[in-house]
Order: structure tokens, then C-alpha cells, then sequence
């Protein structure tokens, strides 16, 4: 029987309200030094219009031209950037190593870097701050300390990165999976995906699994002497990174994996997440919920997938019921019939919808 049919892509495909546009202009800023970083940045859109701050995922995630879609090109000026160690920014984890590229690599640095792209590419007021997962994070801790440069918050599978999530993305049933692959003895995304549940636990041994973020940042630490060890490490950065890529959609992309099955940004997104994952995000435990009164003070539209596997919808509810917690409803809540990734055609049409539908600045 032939079942092709039954299954079709959840991505947005040519669904997009706008057309991909141009590149307007980029280049590298340096940031810091000792070690140097520079941070890849690129402006899409009306050079005269509202400017929006694009936050990628991950963290390492990178940007992509396509992420200015979401934008009305005619409204928006929209800048992409590359986080430090991933994508076009240098040096990444891929190009120079972890000691290199992990060092002066924080949420405090990543804050400060979109202060100096601000300067840099002189956005004097407000602007809007866009992101997504580990986006939704950054942008967050952003607004918390430069509310007066968040004219709105536009956050879509809201990553709170608390214990429990983590665990549920990365531990579940770990621990007794050698002996019940299938038993359910922790809540986690394994529930859904056990097939690639198994890729990520093959390569740790049974006594690894009792912490697989702590057995998988060993691997990553670790100083390769042998071509046995190069491979290993290779080969958990890429199992680490398709697991992400993979259940971020609601319907698996198990045939075109994109860029997670590629070396070198699989080398850095793995091991980039790894060190924020291992260091609590380098964000103080209940930040947010601590300063929740500063979001409140900024209009946050919220885009959650009911199926998100990789950030479960708790977290979008939890940031929900603080916000009307101190008063201050979401200005946008929408949940959609989708999974995690920005490009599923329903969160990508929501996203795009809200920005449609923003006040305009300075608009009263």
C-alpha cells in the first residue's frame, strides 16, 4: 500500500506573505578581543523603516536570508546577526576550537554585542526585538536590562532553559533505556521520537546516560589524540545537533536534514549549546520571574506551538501567567497547530501577522 501521501511537510514551503528580499548591506564589527570576536551582521528590508532585532536559536543556531521573511519589506528594517562561534561571525567553535571561540562567550557578551551592532549601525530609538527558542531567551534578558531600546517583544517557543526543561528535552528515561527503551519512567521528547531518541543514546554508554548533557560535554571538552576520538567527537556533535534539528518539526524532516547534518555548523552549534546548557545560560535562576515587571512594561506577543517538542508549551505558560500575574495580559498569545521551528507554515504565518499588525513607532 502505498502511503506517500499521508504524510506532507509541516514547513511553510511557498506559503511566505512576502517575498524573499535583497540583502541591503553587511559586514563584521568586532566586538571584543583577547580573544578577538567579530560578529557577522546583515540588513534587510527599508533602510528608513521600523528597525527589528533578529535573534537566532540555538544558542549557535545562525542566521539565515530567509529569516527576513517574516517582515514586511516596506515597513521593516530587519537585521540578522550571527551570535559568537556560529555561522559567518569568527572565529566559531568549528574554525578555532572550543577554548577560543567558548571564551568571552555569555549572555552578557551576547547582550553587549547587540548594543554595539545598535551603535554600529546607528539605531538611536526603540526598536523591535524578534526571536525565537534560545531567541525568545536572549531577547528576554535583553529587554530586562535595555527596556528603553524594546519597543516590543515578538517571542516564538518561549525557552525558559529552567532544569526541568532541559531535562525533558535531553535526559527523560535515559537513565533505564538499555534495559526498557520503551518505558515511560520520565516525562521528555523521547515520548515522541523514540527513533532518534535511540541515535542520540547510542553514541554514550549506559553508565554516560546517567547524565547525557554532562557525558555529551565531556565529549565535547575533550582533546582529541586519536583519530578514534576525533571521529566520536565528531560524531556526537552531529547526533546532538540532528536530534534538535530533527523534532523541531512536527512532521520529522528525516530525508533533508538542512544544516544540522553538516560538520562544521553541527561543531559549533553542539558544542555552543553544551557550554550555555552547562552553565545554566549564564542567566541567574528565575530571572525572568524576578523582573517580570520590567517585561509587563513592554507589549510581548507570544507564538507557541502545541506540539513543540523541543520547548513544551508549559514554558510559553508559564511566561503567560507571570506577565497576567503583575497585571499586564500578553499583548499576543497565540497557540498554534504546529511544532518548534519558526519555519512551520503556521508559526511563520503568525509571526508574520503580528508584525503586520504591530502599532507602527511612535504611534500613539
Amino acid at each position: 500500500m502505498d502511503f506517500s501521501r499521508l504524510q506532507a511537510s509541516s514547513k511553510i514551503g511557498e506559503d511566505w506573505v512576502y517575498p524573499q528580499p535583497p540583502c541591503l548591506n553587511f559586514g563584521w564589527l568586532e566586538v571584543d578581543r583577547d580573544p578577538a570576536h567579530r560578529i557577522y551582521w546583515e540588513e534587510y528590508g527599508n533602510p528608513a523603516g521600523e528597525p527589528v532585532m533578529f535573534l537566532h536559536g540555538g544558542p549557535g543556531g545562525a542566521c539565515a536570508p530567509v529569516m527576513a521573511r517574516f517582515f514586511d519589506p516596506k515597513r521593516y528594517r530587519v537585521i540578522l546577526f550571527d551570535q559568537r562561534g556560529c555561522g559567518k561571525s569568527e572565529p566559531t567553535v568549528a574554525s578555532a576550537g572550543p577554548v577560543v571561540a567558548l571564551a568571552k562567550n555569555t549572555t552578557a557578551d551576547l547582550i553587549g554585542d547587540i548594543e554595539k551592532l545598535r551603535d554600529k549601525l546607528e539605531i538611536g530609538g526603540p526598536m523591535h526585538v524578534f526571536g525565537g527558542s534560545w531567541g525568545s531567551t536572549l531577547a528576554m534578558a535583553y529587554a530586562i536590562q535595555h527596556p528603553a531600546h524594546t519597543a516590543s517583544l515578538i517571542l516564538r517557543g518561549i525557552f525558559l532553559g529552567a532544569p526541568e526543561d532541559l531535562l525533558y528535552l535531553y535526559q527523560g528515561n535515559a537513565a533505564t533505556w538499555e534495559q526498557d527503551p520503551y518505558g515511560l519512567t520520565e516525562p521528555g521528547a523521547y515520548m515522541k521520537y523514540p527513533a532518534e531518541w535511540a541515535e542520540l543514546l547510542s553514541v554514550l554508554t549506559p553508565e554516560e546516560r546517567k547524565d547525557v548533557m554532562k557525558s555529551y560535554k565531556a565529549i565535547f571538552d575533550m582533546v582529541p589524540t586519536t583519530e578514534a576520538e576525533k571521529e566520536r567527537q565528531l560524531k556526537a556533535a552531529l547526533t546532538w545537533s540532528l536530534w534538535e534539528g530533527v523534532i523541531s518539526n512536527m512532521i520529522p524532516e528525516t530525508a533533508d536534514t538542512g544544516k544540522f547534518g553538516e560538520a562544521d555548523f553541527a561543531l559549533s552549534f553542539a558544542q555552543i549549546e553544551a557550554h550555555y546548557f552547562a552553565n545554566e545560560l549564564f542567566i541567574p535562576a528565575g530571572h525572568f520571574f524576578d523582573h517580570i515587571d520590567v517585561l509587563a512594561s513592554i507589549p510581548v506577543h507570544i507564538v507557541h506551538g502545541r506540539f513543540d517538542e523541543v520547548c513544551p508549551l508549559t514554558q510559553a505558560s508559564r511566561l503567560a501567567q507571570a506577565l497576567r500575574d503583575a497585571a499586564s495580559e500578553p499583548a499576543t498569545y497565540i497557540v498554534t497547530n504546529a511544532g518548534h521551528s519558526a519555519m512551520e507554515r503556521e508559526n511563520a504565518l503568525a509571526l508574520t501577522a503580528i508584525m503586520d499588525g504591530l502599532p507602527r513607532l511612535g504611534e500613539s
